[in-house]
């Protein structure tokens, strides 16, 4: 999963647009928006961010610098447990070419003390956008761990982790690879009808305005 051969996957997979989402934290995006500089690839940087309740959201941001600063906002509210790599493995940052820049000591498979609420709140006021993460499963999601989602919640969309389950009605839908190995960028996808490859195109899309659309799945 290097910078490099994420965005030569992605560009086999026939994407168009993927997001960086590693799990409370955004350190590697930048790497990955330099790897694919000169591809027709776009990548948007993201955080999954889980929350005090364990409820995982995706959260997108329009800038490198946007996520950065949330990055650097979130990371004082991540528990102070070290990483123990014979368990679960080393946390890199890499640069662009792959290569190990340092190792990050903080444990990221924690939840954060930030409550639902507050991590949407958050994003949003760093004009990203949150979605509910695989919310047809039963781990870390928002209508397991609550079972529903809070009225008035302002997230743009919920995703579908395989393209099977049922959303809950009123809220538009993606579906995405959420892929943790090569083999599975671009298994599933969401389709949409846009005019440029941006997030604020694809807010347009989920909201259905100005003729931008969620066209399908697949």
């Amino acid at each position: 999963m290097s910078p490099g051969n994420i965005a030569r996957t992605a560009m086999e997979a026939a994407l168009d647009i993927i997001a960086v989402t590693d799990h409370n934290s955004g350190k590697n995006a930048r790497a990955v928006i330099e790897a694919a500089a000169d591809l027709p690839l776009t990548v948007i940087p993201g955080m999954e961010v889980q929350s005090r309740e364990e409820v995982h959201l995706l959260s997108l941001f329009g800038s490198l610098k946007a996520l950065e600063e949330w990055d650097a906002y979130i990371y004082p509210y991540l528990p102070e447990v070290r990483n123990d790599p014979e368990i679960f493995g080393h946390q890199p940052i890499v640069d662009k070419e792959g290569y190990v820049l340092r190792f990050e000591e903080r444990l990221l498979i924690s939840s954060l003390d930030l409550s639902l609420e507050e991590i949407v709140k958050g994003v949003r006021d760093r004009e990203g956008i949150c979605i509910p993460a695989h919310v047809d499963r039963e781990a870390f999601s928002i209508i397991h761990q609550l079972g529903y989602i809070p009225p008035g919640l302002p997230i743009a969309a919920v995703e579908i982790a395989g393209g099977q389950g049922e959303a809950p009605e009123g809220y538009e839908v993606v579906i995405a690879s959420d892929a943790h190995a090569l083999r599975a960028i671009g298994q599933r996808r969401t389709l949409f009808l846009l005019e440029a490859p941006t997030l604020e195109e694809i807010h347009q899309g989920l909201r259905g305005e100005g003729g931008r659309r969620v066209k399908g799945f697949a």
